[in-house]
């Protein structure tokens, strides 16, 4: 089914807040409570994402989309949406947005390439609160670039200027564990500051450019036919699907809303979707520094005991975790 359709989510999503926003006051005081609860209404980054994404390619409905549209928390207080596309280079491009009636607003926007093109996958991980924001940006490498220079060299060379710009707007976030950072490039934006319509702004802007990098990277993207390269990207992609799904840390916040099974269900079949498609190995396979001494997974976020306070890459997009001080992870 191709994409017709020209609004990709609810139009009255992200309203509810907004009318909570406005209830009681003054005249004027409502007036500024929605305009700072329209600010961070995520809608207009995922209408951007596709319609751009139109421009650059086709893009068909994902098989996906029948099962995962939309549901409300087991409270009835807070709203998902998903919505799940794909193209002749991308294998899934797909993203859910939450709304809680307590102005809490979530975007999971990821694009995955098909194993014959070893493209990074595309990023954003946005989490609003009342008055806080956790940001997580970027183009994720398909292969460590703290291990392959080719791989640096071929996608994040170029836009290492691009990520300096952003860096200076959005300061580093803070500890972040050396196991996540292996799955982060150097243009990375992973930040954390307080509600207000300029980092809104400066975090739009930062979500067009880079989306906008990575279209680009796509369209010049030629497809392998090396069988042992397309084995190495599936493989590569399936270790990082491995990681999110056991990992990542907004898997609290989906179970306390729908439920165990259901998250458990969204997060492997949805959000991550290729951990049972594109092999067969577990997650202790390819971590094996996590299984317990009962055979079972370690539900701490690292191992190793490291973490980083500050941006761990220099001016020119080179690693310096291994010579910066770095602290005891928390768990």
């Amino acid at each position: 089914m191709s994409l017709s359709f020209p609004l990709y989510l609810n139009p009255s999503f992200c309203s509810s807040s907004i009318r909570k926003s406005g209830e009681g006051g003054s005249s004027s005081s409502r007036a500024g409570s929605m305009k700072e609860a329209s600010a961070v209404c995520y809608k207009k980054f995922i209408d951007f994402a596709l319609e751009e994404t139109k421009v650059h390619t086709h893009l068909a409905t994902s098989p996906l989309q029948k099962k995962f549209n939309s549901l409300m928390s087991m409270d009835a207080r807070t709203e998902l949406q998903m919505l799940s596309f794909e193209a002749p280079k991308v294998r899934l491009l797909r993203c859910l947005s939450i709304e809680g009636n307590d102005g809490m607003q979530v975007l999971d926007f990821a694009v995955f390439p098909k194993p014959e093109f070893d493209l990074p996958i595309f990023c954003a991980n946005f989490f609003t609160a009342a008055s806080t924001n956790i940001v997580v940006l970027d183009l994720n490498p398909l292969h460590a670039v703290t291990d392959r220079d080719d791989y640096k060299e071929k996608y994040y060379r170029h836009l290492i200027p691009l990520g300096l710009k952003y860096a200076e707007l959005l300061p580093w976030g803070g500890k972040i564990t050396s196991e996540s950072l292996r799955f982060f490039s150097p243009i990375v934006i992973w930040t954390k500051f307080s509600s207000s319509q300029y980092y809104y702004d400066v975090l739009f802007s930062a979500f067009k450019d880079y989306y906008k990098a990575w279209l680009e990277l796509m369209e010049q993207a030629t497809e392998e036919i090396d069988t042992s390269e397309i084995v190495s990207n599936r493989e590569a992609q399936h270790r990082y699907l491995m990681w999110r799904a056991e990992k990542d840390p907004g898997h609290r916040l989906l179970r306390r809303l729908v439920g165990e099974a259901l998250a458990e269900e969204i997060l492997r079949s949805f959000l991550f979707n290729g951990v049972q498609e594109l092999g067969s190995k577990t997650f202790l396979d390819y971590f094996p520094e996590y299984r317990s001494d009962s055979g079972t997974i370690n539900e701490k976020r690292s191992m190793i005991g490291k973490s980083f306070e500050n941006r761990p890459w220099d001016t020119e997009g080179n690693f310096l975790g291994n010579s910066l001080r770095w602290i005891m992870a928390v768990n």
